[in-house]
């Protein structure tokens, strides 16, 4: 029996939660595998009104290319820094992934408090 693929993973703002679809790479594959051992929670801070960026805890292995992000990307960044951006950046990165909803999105992330919870959906 083949492994099931995981492609989508949840993060939680408050009360809201938001569906990211991963990208596949080898850093996506450690966070699901962080993920299936237990939920993980980034204590974050904004960064100039356009993103939130928190520790991991766990570097991934990352694999950066300069691109321009936009309102919904998450790219891993110095191999544990998770930054869910509300604006857009151009830099060098490891994409994770993006929100596939971003109704509410930039609204939660800007009214945010100092932690965010990161959860698998099998």
């Amino acid at each position: 029996m083949a492994e099931q693929t995981i492609s989508k993973i949840t993060i939680q703002i408050g009360r809201e939660q938001f569906r990211v679809s991963l990208e596949d790479n080898q850093a996506t594959r450690e966070l699901v595998a962080l993920l299936k051992e237990a939920t993980v929670t980034v204590d974050v801070s904004d960064y100039d009104g356009f993103e939130k960026v928190g520790s991991l805890g766990s570097p991934l292995t990352s694999s950066d290319q300069k691109m321009a992000t936009q309102n919904g990307d998450i790219v891993l960044y110095n191999s544990r820094q998770l930054v869910l951006f509300y604006g857009s950046n151009t830099w060098s990165y490891t994409k994770i992934g993006s929100v596939t909803d971003k109704e509410g999105w930039k609204q939660a992330l800007e009214r945010a408090g100092d932690s965010l919870t990161v959860s698998l959906i099998l």
